[in-house]
């Protein structure tokens, strides 16, 4: 049987399926982890959600997601990621993560944008300490910098993160918003221990519009997962390998399918060399 130890299945991968239906489904798979969102783990109920993982002896990967920390009244932001913590807590996972957030309206400044997010932090970091979660900032792809994140790069997520203890702040890796960067062996060489999660999904072209949904299964674009997933393992990371794909063409198709084929993927593509 193919390891699939490490693999984990974000929510949204599969997101045709109900929560009960991808806890049954990963189950009857041999796949050990889930990664979950905050709207429908609510929509569901954050104890009932967590009671369901648990009777099922799924592990929690990572909850998506906190952030959005660079607004100009940060007090509600603070507040709705106090409670984005609590539910990581809740669900029995240490990994919040976090999508810094944009530009704000009428705004030019990427530095004093990021500054934001860094004073958020050091209000936010005690909090989830207190609570057993580590905040996992997500570079995201330049193309979202403007109106969804303004931390683009692994390096730039360091810069923020470096500022507080490895164990309270930490970054993902996340393939799809990385793998154009040619810093990126010697970043996460220096992330380290601060390695937090690490997120798999493909880079294809042409991207559709409104670009959220331009990320492609496992082998069918450009990224090298064997390589990020060998850079990822020697800092010593050893967590799990969380597929995070939003594709409307894969969310049109049996869940049962996807998920096979993600498997399969993971093994074919990020466990051996892939074929060529």
């Amino acid at each position: 049987m193919s390891d699939l130890s490490r693999l984990s299945v974000n929510q949204e991968t599969i997101r045709q399926w109900s929560l009960p239906e991808l806890v049954e489904g990963c189950v009857k798979a041999g796949v050990p982890g889930v990664g979950l969102w905050r709207a429908p783990v609510q929509e569901y109920g954050v104890e009932r959600a967590a009671r369901l993982m648990r009777d099922a002896g799924l592990a929690v990967t990572s909850l998506c997601r906190g952030g959005f920390l660079t607004g100009d009244d940060r007090a509600p932001a603070l507040a709705d990621n106090r409670r984005a913590v609590d539910e990581a807590a809740a669900l029995g996972t240490a990994t919040l993560v976090l999508v810094s957030g944009g530009l704000p309206p009428g705004s030019r400044d990427l530095h004093g944008a990021r500054e934001r997010v860094a004073e958020a932090l050091a209000e936010l970091a005690p909090y989830a300490a207190e609570r057993g979660v580590r905040l996992a900032i997500e570079p995201l792809h330049p193309m979202f910098a403007s109106d969804r994140c303004v931390v683009s790069t692994l390096g730039q997520a360091l810069d923020l993160a470096e500022r507080f203890p490895a164990e309270r702040v930490g970054v993902v890796v996340d393939t799809y918003h990385l793998w154009w960067d040619d810093r990126l062996a010697e970043d996460i060489a220096r992330a380290g221990r601060r390695v937090a999660a690490f997120q798999l999904a493909d880079w294809i072209t042409p991207l559709p519009a409104g670009v959220l949904l331009g990320r492609g299964q496992l082998g069918d674009g450009v990224v090298d997962f064997r390589r990020f997933r060998e850079l990822v393992d020697a800092t010593g990371y050893a967590g799990p390998v969380e597929v995070e794909i939003f594709n409307e063409e894969l969310w049109s198709r049996d869940g049962a399918d996807v998920l096979a084929e993600v498997a399969d993927r993971f093994v074919g593509h990020v466990l051996r060399r892939d074929a060529t």
